[in-house]
Order: structure tokens, then C-alpha cells, then sequence
């Protein structure tokens, strides 16, 4: 049994370098339907399932500090390439789009929970709230809610394991609804002159963008940054009123790392080569971390998790076609808006690509809103699950 903090932080970044080099070098189709960040959570479970972990303040401590660090961190280096020139570029209709599909996957939880509320285990609508930030945003916004709300590890899981089965039909789904886009473009009777107006204006701009390799200056200008505006958050945040059930001095940290990302994203800082991939190594330490307190002993609620995920899915879709009549919207600003809340930057902008390379940008751009917008709409729902 390991009693040791350091010696417990190696063992969790080895696993996860395991699984990433896993992933990146066989490309299976096993891979492919569980993604690396559900098998170093499950991976990081088993091991204290099994009793590797011990339970020690050493172990205690040094999870605490190394999440709080990375975690704003992380979040800033994600933001850099949310350029808010860009989305507002893509015009009301589409913003309009994904601020409903976002409301709709709110409205779902609250309902669904409000329904199923008595076969759940407590607390689990802190779980709901963390999920709802990774269906509106991504799995970083999910990462911070939990760190937020402080979601029991046990029942985090049972959300992980919604977001990865609910979410892999769910994108399934759309992929196989856009050979039946025309189909439904006149069912809608909606006008697509303009959103391939701006996706050539977009691809063409980003043809025109050099890329530049990633070079180890680099990679120390974004860690700096990253961390010592985390640091700086840390301090505010402690500094700050406490408002009701969500809003505390790690709610406010994040707060100020994702503004601070989203500022930064509109100066030169955004164009160092480096980001995304820094924030998906601190992310997947992360998920390690939080898993690495989990166990799989109420495992025999899954079933019910699952039903509640279809549920929620269910009442975003219902929303989402009324929409799409009412204002004749196309199947891919629906598809695309869903899944930049749901998918975020995974699956939304090849989606996008599914329907034309040419739109793959609209993709990138509206999954950037989520990645900003997904904490507070988890946030949201926190608020809304608490009093019911």
C-alpha cells in the first residue's frame, strides 16, 4: 500500500502516460468507443479500488495542491484559442442556436432529476452539475465543477460513465442523421446561402494561417503564465464573498483564470504554439487525481444513470427540432450547436467536417464558446438542482 505523496503522483502520471502512448501508437477501434480519458479514470480507480492508494494525508494533501494548481491552469491554456472576435462573427442565429441547445440540456437536468430524484444516491445532484458543465462545455468544465462543488469521487464516476455511454449514441446519432440533411433542410425550410458565405470566409482564413512547430521556449512561456495566473487566482479567490451553494473561493479562482484565458485569447500570447496540448497533459493528470479517490462499489446504480442520460438527451433533442421548425434552422447549425455543448472540442468540429471541410471552423468556433460557457451553465444547474 502506497503512503507516500510523491511516490502516489508518479505511479498516477505513469498510468496516464501508458494510456496516452496506448492511444496515440495502435489507433484501435477500441480507442476509439473508450476514449483514454475514461480509461486512466477507470484505470486510477481500479488501483485504489484494489487498495494500492492508502489513506494518508500525505496521499491527501498532495492530490489537493496539485489539483488546485493545475486546474486554472489548465483552464487558461484551454481558453487561448477562444478568439470572442471570431464567435461573433458567426452571426445571432447560430449563437442563438447553442445558447439554446445549452438551456435545453440545463432544462433536462433539472427535469430528469426532479423525475428520478428518488432512485438516486445522495449527492448525486452535485454529480449532475459536473456533468452538466462537460454537456455544455467539455471535459474540462466538468474537471473544474467537480473540483467546485467537491463531487464525491464514487458518485463522479457514475457521471464519467454517463458522458461516455450517453454521449458515444448521442454522436452517433448526428453523424448518422447528415446524409439526411437535405431531408430535413426542407423539412425546416431553411436557407443555407449564408452559413456557407462565412465558412469560406473562415476557411480561407485559416488557410492563409502559417502553423509553427512547438518549441521549448514555448512550452515555458504558457507554464509560467498559466501557473502564476492560477496563483494569482488563488489569492483573489480567498479574498472574495462566499454567494450560496456554488459560489466560493474556488469557484471564484476559475472564474478569473477563464476571464483571464479569454483576454489573453485576443493578444499575441494566443498564437504560441503549445497550448492545447500543455492543458491536455494537466487535464489528464487531473482526471487521474480525482479518480484515484473513487471506488466501483455502487456500481449496481449504473442502469439508472444511464436511463436518466437518455432522458436528458430526449428532452434536448425535443427542444432542439421545435426550434429547428419554428425558425427554420438547418440540420447542421442544430447538429453543430448540440454538440459543441455535448462533444465540445472532440466531436463538434468533425461533425462540422462531416457535412463539409469547409465548416469545419464553425465547428472549432462554436465548441470555443462552450469551453468558456460550460462552467457557469454547470454552475446553473447546480443552483437549480439544490432547491428542488
Amino acid at each position: 500500500m502506497i503512503q507516500d505523496g510523491f511516490l502516489y503522483v508518479s505511479v498516477l502520471i505513469a498510468v496516464t502516460a501508458a494510456i496516452v502512448w496506448a492511444d496515440r501508437r495502435f489507433q484501435t477501434k477500441f480507442f476509439k468507443y473508450v476514449p483514454a480519458i475514461v480509461l486512466i479514470y477507470i484505470s486510477a480507480a481500479l488501483l485504489n479500488t484494489f487498495g494500492l492508494f492508502g489513506d494518508s494525508d500525505a496521499i491527501g494533501d498532495t492530490s489537493s495542491t496539485i489539483r488546485n494548481a493545475l486546474l486554472p491552469a489548465m483552464i487558461v491554456l484551454m481558453l487561448l484559442k477562444c478568439d470572442i472576435r471570431k464567435i461573433i462573427k458567426l452571426g445571432p442565429k447560430m449563437l442563438i442556436t447553442y445558447f439554446v441547445a445549452a438551456f435545453s440540456i440545463v432544462g433536462g437536468f433539472a427535469l430528469t432529476y426532479f423525475i428520478m430524484q428518488s432512485f438516486y444516491i445522495d449527492d448525486t445532484w452535485r454529480a449532475f452539475s459536473a456533468l452538466a458543465g462537460s454537456w455544455t462545455g467539455g471535459s474540462a468544465n466538468m474537471v473544474a465543477l467537480q473540483n467546485i462543488l467537491d463531487v464525491p469521487e464514487d458518485i463522479f464516476g457514475f457521471a464519467l460513465l454517463m458522458d461516455t455511454v450517453n454521449y458515444s449514441i448521442w454522436v452517433m446519432l448526428l453523424f448518422w442523421l447528415v446524409p439526411f440533411q437535405f431531408v430535413f433542410n426542407r423539412f425546416t425550410k431553411a436557407d443555407t446561402s449564408k452559413l456557407e458565405q462565412i465558412s469560406s470566409e473562415m476557411a480561407a482564413a485559416a488557410d492563409a494561417e502559417p502553423e509553427h512547430p512547438i518549441a521549448f521556449q514555448d512550452l515555458m512561456v504558457l507554464l509560467g503564465i498559466s501557473l502564476f495566473i492560477a496563483a494569482v487566482g488563488s489569492v483573489l479567490g480567498g479574498t472574495l464573498p462566499e454567494i450560496g451553494t456554488a459560489i466560493n473561493a474556488t469557484t471564484w479562482q476559475i472564474v478569473i483564470a477563464s476571464v483571464a484565458g479569454l483576454i489573453l485569447a485576443v493578444t499575441p500570447i494566443a498564437r504560441i504554439p503549445g497550448s492545447m496540448e500543455l492543458g491536455s497533459v494537466m487535464l489528464y493528470v487531473i482526471v487521474a487525481l480525482i479518480a484515484s479517490g473513487a471506488d466501483f462499489s455502487e456500481l449496481n446504480q449504473a442502469p439508472v444513470y444511464i436511463i436518466s442520460g437518455f432522458m436528458i438527451f430526449a428532452f434536448h433533442g425535443i427542444i432542439m427540432l421545435l426550434l429547428a421548425k419554428v425558425f427554420k434552422l438547418d440540420l447542421f447549425t442544430l447538429g453543430v450547436a448540440s454538440l459543441a455543448n455535448i462533444g465540445g472540442m472532440v466531436s463538434a468540429p468533425v461533425l462540422a467536417g462531416a457535412f463539409n471541410r469547409a465548416l469545419i471552423p464553425i465547428g472549432v468556433m462554436m465548441a470555443l464558446i462552450g469551453s468558456f460557457m460550460g462552467t457557469f451553465f454547470g454552475l446553473l444547474t447546480s443552483e437549480i438542482l439544490s432547491r428542488l
